[in-house]
């Protein structure tokens, strides 16, 4: 028998725990949503929509118990809420374009043929999601796939563990039925053994380079469709033109919102040389102003890292860029909550450079490097001089230049004075290292189905 656990960065305690799912009994609940699919896929659309936007409401009932819950588990501060605005704008957005987006590309209907592409449900998606945001993450996929006609099996990370089986609950409470739509407690080897038997349709995995691979790994050979978000570096760069203290809210926020734990959150920082002093000046009383503590205590507005040894990797991350000639701006005094393990002081780093692993590899931590620049081409350099590619923030007031140097940086999203958003209207993707494939937008929902092609011929007297 295996036992997953989740630890609480909260105090180190096993907060919760549940066993591991047997093959046999794996492969068993996997058949039950491939038969419970077909009869899904055949309701109506506005049926669908309507039963999943049912549990989303009742996941949203749930409010009180998920946030300390979430505290507890990832220790993001309770004074934040849950995730629930995001989590309804997407299912909004996804229900409101269902229509049209899986709508038949029509072709020619005449008198002689009927030509259109239709779009059809893959059948059962798995979807393993992060502890990051838990519940936004995976509604990403959740939501669209059974709108589209899927079955879902959801299998959360154990930083996470009652997640999952907290979104079941509410949609099953509201009509969604639990054969079609499941969680399941799965260790690696039982989920990569499914993989490989061909057991899914398509598998939407958040998480790390490295467990991207092995997702590509398992599925060798196979021929089944991955979606994959995995790692992340993403820059801001403050032109000469920039609204300085907008621009140093919004990337420090960026930066240190839920401890660092954000796949699009501000890891590094470019400034042109002209504005860097004062960006610099304003973004360590932002930072200093934090207060780091239990999640639990509404004053708190840094949590602990999800993990001691998340934090591990952080602290070996500023240490060598330190020792390497990089300068910390922040005061350790301030943050004697930092306990050497899950909880860590926030750090602003300058005189840091791209031989430094604080400016390449990913932190996912509450660390930002700072360095000044002369120009939007040396700007650009060191965007792109990096293996991960998910959103870039570009801070001017001149859109066409915005667009224009956007066009040139190796990335999925775009923004312009602003960081750190998913807009459901957009395709959220990503390139390099970072992964393929993307969710929300039409282009989810494309994602999420087949074409099927109908040539049909019609007989003429």
């Amino acid at each position: 028998m295996t036992m997953i656990q989740c630890i609480s960065p909260v105090d180190g305690s096993v907060y919760a725990e549940r066993e591991a799912l047997s093959a046999e009994a794996a492969s068993a609940a996997v058949e039950r949503a491939r038969a419970a699919q077909k009869e899904w896929a055949a309701l109506p659309l506005p049926e669908r929509i309507t039963l999943v936007q049912a549990g989303v409401k009742a996941l949203n009932a749930m409010s009180e118990e998920v946030v300390p819950e979430l505290a507890w588990m990832m220790g993001r501060p309770v004074r934040y809420g849950g995730e629930f605005g995001g989590v309804n704008e997407r299912t909004d957005y996804m229900a409101k374009i269902a229509e049209e987006a899986l709508a038949p590309i029509e072709v020619e209907d005449s008198g002689n043929f009927h030509r259109y592409v239709a779009r059809e449900p893959h059948g059962v998606v798995l979807v393993i999601a992060p502890w990051n945001y838990p519940y936004l993450t995976s509604i990403n996929t959740i939501v669209p796939a059974l709108i589209a006609g899927n079955a879902v099996i959801i299998k959360h990370a154990s930083q996470t563990l009652l997640v999952g089986e907290r979104i079941v609950k509410a949609f099953v409470s509201a009509g969604i039925p639990e054969d079609l739509f499941q969680n399941m407690f799965l260790d690696h080897a039982t989920t990569s053994d499914l993989i490989a038997a061909k057991s899914f349709d398509f598998i939407n995995f958040t998480g790390s380079v490295e467990g991207g691979r092995q997702m590509e790994r398992a599925a060798a050979g196979t021929f089944t469709p991955l979606g994959l978000e995995l790692g992340g570096k993403d820059p801001g760069y403050v032109m000469d033109d920039a609204d300085l203290d907008a621009a140093v809210n919004t990337l420090m926020d960026a930066a240190m919102y839920n401890t660092g734990q954000c796949c699009c959150g501000i890891e590094r920082i470019y400034v042109i040389d002209s504005l860097y002093d004062a960006f610099v000046e304003k973004a360590v009383a932002f930072v200093s102003a934090y207060r780091l503590g239990n999640p639990l205590d509404t004053e708190t507005t840094l949590g602990p890292m999800a993990h001691k040894r998340f934090a591990a990797v952080v602290r070996q991350q500023i240490a060598d860029a330190v020792a390497a000639g990089a300068k910390a701006l922040i005061d350790p005094a301030l943050f004697p909550e930092d306990d050497g393990g899950a909880y860590l002081a926030p750090q602003v780093l300058v005189d840091v450079d791209h031989s430094m692993s604080v400016m390449r590899e990913e932190s996912f931590g509450p660390v930002v490097g700072i360095m000044k620049v002369a120009s939007d081409e040396e700007a650009l350099a060191l965007m792109n001089d990096c293996q991960y590619g998910l959103t870039a923030s570009l801070w001017t007031q001149d859109v066409d230049r915005a667009a224009a140097l956007g066009a040139r940086i190796e990335t999925g999203t775009i923004f312009m004075n602003r960081a750190d958003y998913l807009d459901p209207a957009l395709c959220w993707t990503g390139c390099k290292n970072t992964g393929r494939g993307g969710s929300l937008s039409v282009i989810g929902f494309h994602n999420l189905t087949r074409p099927k092609s109908y040539h049909l011929k019609k007989v003429t007297k």
